[in-house]
């Protein structure tokens, strides 16, 4: 774990001063190609660095927020758009948080709702179900495949949103900032398009849409029509998010693509793009009742997930070598004390 931690340090170390570039030097050439040139040598290190950690969990979250959302970021704030890009321009310290961290800050209008503030009840009670979900893998031997699926869902979005919950409270209380929510109860889903655009991975979200959906909806109206716009918009973005993961994993197994997960964000897209146009040809008709629709949407994800998004997992092992980091990390802060 030593060098394994010395590597995740320097790595880090590495993009901050690589953002520090961005913000003196990079901020005051003129947006566009040449600020893109710029950046270039930024975004070669952002995509390269994550490949010398071989630890799930610390590979992990910086491969998903270097090669993923620090690339985008700055991608767009290239093009004088995206969250690093302010009026007035934003402060040392907060660009680099914004670009190195799953955080968002709120916008504050008279009409926006107010923020879900942290609550440290319910971040302890999601850390115990993992703590929970953690210690039955013991007996995963005695357990049925299907409900070690279901184990596996729940996992990944409670490591998910724990995650991204410590990596955003130092910013909260050392800058005192409204945070955007990074997750909104996913689990309370009533359709894909609510799941997906509203409730899951919010981060995701508000980066795929000024760098994909927004971009490609603009040519395919010019194109198309804004009637036919849409469904080739949404189905774009899920694409691109089909093939970063499809990067992430390859990041994490080292082993050639198979793309089941692509297939999976595909699916979904579609499933979406479909999901609206009923939407708006039915109109308020024939609407389920929530209990109804979310156990369908629930349902759906989880039946897919185990059909596309966990196989290349289960298959190079990701998901032993990751349970496994836990016993390793109860011993390394043992020995520490």
């Amino acid at each position: 774990m030593d060098p394994e931690i010395q590597t995740f340090i320097n790595i880090w170390l590495i993009a901050t001063a690589s953002l520090i570039f961005c913000h003196q030097i990079a901020a005051r050439i003129p947006s566009g190609a040449t600020r893109l040139l710029s950046l270039l040598p930024v975004l070669y290190l952002f995509t390269t660095l994550p490949l010398r950690l071989t630890s799930f969990h610390l590979g992990g979250p910086t491969i998903f927020y270097l090669v993923w959302l620090g690339n985008f970021k700055l991608l767009l704030f290239s093009f004088n758009q995206g969250p690093l890009s302010s009026t007035p321009p934003l402060s040392l310290f907060h660009f680099i948080s914004t670009a190195l961290l799953p955080i968002k800050t709120k916008s504050q209008t008279k009409h926006s709702p107010s923020p879900k503030i942290f609550k440290p009840i319910n971040f302890l009670f999601k850390s115990g179900l993992v703590a929970v979900i953690v210690f039955l893998y013991k007996y995963r031997d005695f357990i049925h495949p299907y409900l070690i699926l279901a184990l596996y869902c729940c996992h990944v979005y409670l490591g998910a949103e724990l995650i991204f919950a410590i990596s955003a409270a130092p910013v909260r209380a050392v800058f005192g900032l409204d945070l955007e929510p990074q997750f909104d109860e996913p689990y309370l889903a009533t359709s894909l398009q609510d799941f997906w655009g509203r409730r899951w991975n919010l981060m995701v979200t508000s980066i795929l849409r000024p760098a994909v959906y927004l971009p490609v909806r603009s040519i395919c109206t010019r194109i198309l029509g804004r009637r036919w716009a849409l469904p080739p918009a949404i189905f774009a973005t899920f694409l691109v998010s089909g093939l970063m993961h499809e990067l992430i994993y390859y990041y994490l197994t080292r082993a050639d693509p198979t793309w089941e997960v692509t297939w999976f964000f595909v699916l979904h897209g579609v499933c979406v793009a479909v999901e609206v146009a009923m939407k708006k040809v039915l109109g308020g008709g024939l609407r389920m009742h929530r209990a109804v629709s979310g156990v369908v949407t629930l349902g759906f994800l989880v039946v897919t997930g185990g059909w596309l998004f966990f196989p290349q997992i289960i298959r190079n092992e990701l998901d032993l070598k990751a349970i496994n980091e836990y016993s390793i990390l109860v011993n390394f802060i043992s020995d520490k004390l």
